[in-house]
């Protein structure tokens, strides 16, 4: 039973940051490191605003969130000091809430029954920061252990990819009895995790501590190999049962805008991976904001992440832009109302670090030194409109003016499943999309080939990628053995409810 008063008697606190100056010098986590015990007591405290809603919509796979989470049940629980128990709980919706509550956005928040008159409430339950502490507990206090299954089934299923989706679908797997290999092209395994998440968003210790768990459960890792250059499609097939696809959807949308060539003018994930090896201890980072004066094409969360990682190499300003207009700062009921997805003006952590942000501009060119490098970015303000035929128009609406860059950033998100050849040896192709249809089943148009995450829904959540994951697993294993325990979150095509 969860407290009903308690959100009349608690105050929302959120995680204390780090000061700027301090966080800005390194590449640890922006939250301040509390004492267990005391960090462990706050959260229990606000854990009590968890209130006996009715219906929590929290947990809504279709407003809250797509894993089915039990939040009403872990929160009453943490309320209680029965943080093992919260765990269990936790851990039976959700492989990886270390990751989840550090990475994901919080739809949960958003669709909480709190979240209906703020600020009278005070807002939300701050779910995120508890779900996080319940997971950094369970760690620390040795709850999170291997758990292998009880019986080999002999069959063999081969992951590909080795991001949240991937990892879910393979942890499922092993534990459900088969034998699982899991396929990376880089040269570590976590995919954008490892390598597209900022160090100060997610420690990649939090990382490894959980693929050493899922070794220990007996999947196994093969780095450095590109199924389809390095490991044929047919001795891939060969040696498994059936193919779970988890490839991402890592095609970055590119700019035609003159100057497009010059030195200096990046994809964003160019700058992140870079930046992510050096933090691995590989070479140094390149390109590198240090220095230099940037501008960040994009205002969305992958532009944030360039942001904060700017900061830290020691830009000398950066600068974000976007070509829409400013969100309000509240919910507009009408526009998003409650439980959808509110359209909100968003800030990171980075934000408050420092740089600049323009709204209702857009780059008209790049533009160089006779070096054939990037000196300055050439802007204008626009307004975004609809043609006849729906489709959208970013139309300029003053002079040009310009701004001086030797680093500029395309943060404008991603068309789909990059080409390999991959998917040209198992004859598949990609929809309309860019990503890989599949049927009820999560199977494609190849007979044992599923897929999942990313690369079956586009560029989204850390949240829509496990939870696929999970539910990809449960195909396979039934596709293996006509039965399966495992639990299906969501269904192929399933969308929240702020994109219906």
């Amino acid at each position: 039973m969860a407290d009903p008063t308690g959100f009349l008697r608690v105050a929302k606190h959120d995680a204390v940051k780090r000061p700027v100056d301090e966080r800005v010098g390194d590449w640890h986590e922006v939250y301040e490191i509390r004492p267990p015990a005391d960090r462990a007591a706050e959260v229990s405290q606000q854990a009590r605003r968890c209130m006996d809603c009715g219906i929590p919509f929290c947990h809504s796979g279709t407003a809250g969130c797509p894993l089915g989470n039990l939040i009403p049940e872990w929160n009453d629980l943490v309320r209680r000091g029965r943080w093992d128990a919260a765990s269990d709980r936790l851990h039976a919706t959700n492989n990886f809430p270390e990751f989840t509550g550090r990475l994901c956005p919080a739809p949960c928040e958003a669709a909480c029954v709190l979240s209906i008159a703020e600020p009278a409430t005070g807002g939300s339950v701050t779910i995120k920061r508890i779900e996080q502490t319940i997971a950094d507990h369970a760690w620390l206090t040795g709850a999170v252990v291997p758990q292998p299954a009880a019986i080999s089934t002999g069959r063999s299923v081969a992951v590909v990819g080795s991001g949240p989706a991937g990892l879910a679908a393979a942890q499922q797997l092993t534990r459900a009895g088969h034998e699982v290999t899991v396929y990376e092209r880089d040269d570590r395994i976590g995919g954008l995790m490892r390598y597209g998440i900022p160090e100060y968003k997610l420690e990649k210790s939090g990382l490894d501590q959980r693929l050493a768990q899922m070794r220990a459960e007996g999947t196994r890792f093969v780095t450095d190999c590109e199924v389809g250059v390095d490991l044929s499609v047919e001795a891939l097939r060969a040696q498994h049962d059936a193919i779970v696809l988890a490839v991402g959807a890592l095609r970055a949308r590119d700019t035609e805008v003159a100057g497009r060539e010059l030195s200096g003018v990046h994809l964003a994930m160019e700058h992140l991976v870079a930046a992510n090896k050096e933090c691995e201890g590989d070479r140094a980072a390149e390109p590198t904001a240090a220095g230099k004066r940037v501008v960040i094409i994009g205002g969305g969360d992958t532009g944030a992440d360039c942001l904060g990682t700017a900061h830290r190499q020691g830009a000398l300003s950066v600068t974000q832009l976007d070509y829409n207009p400013e969100p309000p700062r509240t919910r507009d009921e009408e526009r998003s109302p409650w439980p959808t997805w509110p359209l909100v003006l968003r800030t990171s952590p980075a934000h408050a670090e420092g740089g600049a942000r323009r709204f209702e501009v857009a780059v008209q060119s790049f533009l160089g030194d006779e070096q054939g490098a990037l000196r300055a970015v050439q802007i204008a303000e626009v307004r975004v409109q609809r043609d006849d035929d729906g489709r959208r128009q970013i139309v300029p609406v003053g002079d040009p003016f310009e701004i001086p860059c030797e680093l500029a950033l395309l943060a404008i998100g991603f068309e789909g499943v990059e080409p390999m050849p991959l998917l040209a040896g198992l004859g598949l192709t990609t929809n309309g999309r860019g990503a890989l249809p599949c049927g009820s089943d999560w199977q494609t148009e190849e007979p044992g080939v599923f897929v999942c995450g990313d690369a079956h829904r586009g560029a989204s959540l850390i949240v829509w990628a496990i939870a696929e994951g999970r539910s990809a697993a449960r195909a396979v294993d039934l596709y293996l053995m006509g039965e399966s325990e495992l639990p299906a979150p969501v269904r192929p095509g399933s969308l929240p409810l702020a994109v219906v």
